[in-house]
């Protein structure tokens, strides 16, 4: 089982220019701003996932990888290996997972991991695939009331044209956690909507016409290949998180894996939840894995 992380340093200058002068726009603060947690992510993964194979990085260019990685340990990724140059640059978070499964040597099956994603508890390799069928839970909704709900909807309406079913006013949707994927899925539902993926592909940014990965997902499991189970999570957003809260459930984690989701702060709030978090991870996570230069 391998491991897929995207991740994006909003810092970096030779992205921040590729960003403003695609889009026009500056670059948003809360939607690419690093925390500094990504090696507190791989140590996780070291610490609470052994069975892990390889770990793959997605950036965007060689500058985004941050100068502590040892990019003998950690397969590092370009977005012009795995994405059709005619959609570079691409500053949308949908076509880069649209081509995840493209990644060579990509172990058969694998788990996508945003970077505010985090194993914090003693995971098994049965918490995330049993017999060769991914784990995850799903919901069912009718109302798509904000971009990501139609994106969502879009995602599972495109899996049932894929498999020849009737249209639904219900969509499904995944639970926001690292997700588990069988490559030869992914393949399969790429080639059956490649002129879908190709539209969202062409989008720079977010619009609410995209598919996100949850297509792939929607697909296992109208074929009855998802088993229908929660993995076990947290979610904090730092909208309403307090930083005693994330602290306490960094030291003393009551779930697997937990999701620290950024939103727009002020300066003030950000540096108090910024320095509770790393002193959480540096006490839970005090020695450098081996993806990190020694």
């Amino acid at each position: 089982m391998d491991i897929v992380i995207t991740y994006v340093d909003g810092n970096d200058p030779v992205w921040k220019r590729d960003y403003e002068k695609t889009t026009n726009v500056p670059v948003m603060d809360k939607r690419f701003r690093d925390w500094g947690t990504l090696k507190y992510l791989l140590r996780g993964i070291e610490t609470k996932m052994p069975f892990i194979r390889n770990v793959y990085l997605v950036v965007s260019h060689p500058s985004q990888v941050p100068q502590w990685v040892d990019k003998e340990q950690l397969n590092i990724v370009l977005h012009s290996d795995i994405i059709p140059a005619e959609f570079l640059p691409t500053f949308n978070c949908n076509p880069i997972e649209m081509h995840l499964h493209r990644i060579p040597g990509l172990d058969e099956e694998y788990l996508y991991f945003n970077d505010d994603v985090f194993p914090v508890g003693e995971c098994r390799p049965t918490d995330f695939f049993r017999d060769g069928r991914p784990v995850i839970g799903y919901s069912r909704h009718m109302f798509a009331l904000n971009m990501y709900k139609k994106i969502c909807r879009n995602s599972d309406r495109a899996a049932r044209k894929a498999l020849g079913m009737k249209p639904s006013c219900f969509f499904t949707r995944p639970q926001h956690i690292s997700t588990p994927m069988l490559k030869s899925q992914c393949e399969e539902v790429y080639a059956k909507v490649e002129d879908q993926v190709r539209q969202t592909s062409a989008s720079r940014t977010r619009t609410d016409e995209n598919l996100n990965q949850y297509l792939f997902l929607d697909y296992m499991n109208y074929k009855g290949l998802i088993i229908n189970e929660k993995i076990s999570s947290k979610h904090f957003s730092v909208a309403i998180a307090s930083p005693e809260s994330l602290r306490e459930f960094l030291l003393n984690p009551t779930r697997n894996l937990v999701c620290i989701n950024d939103v727009h702060l002020s300066e003030e709030k950000y540096q108090k939840l910024h320095s509770a978090i790393i002193e959480a991870f540096e006490v839970a996570f005090p020695e450098k894995s081996r993806f990190e230069l020694q």
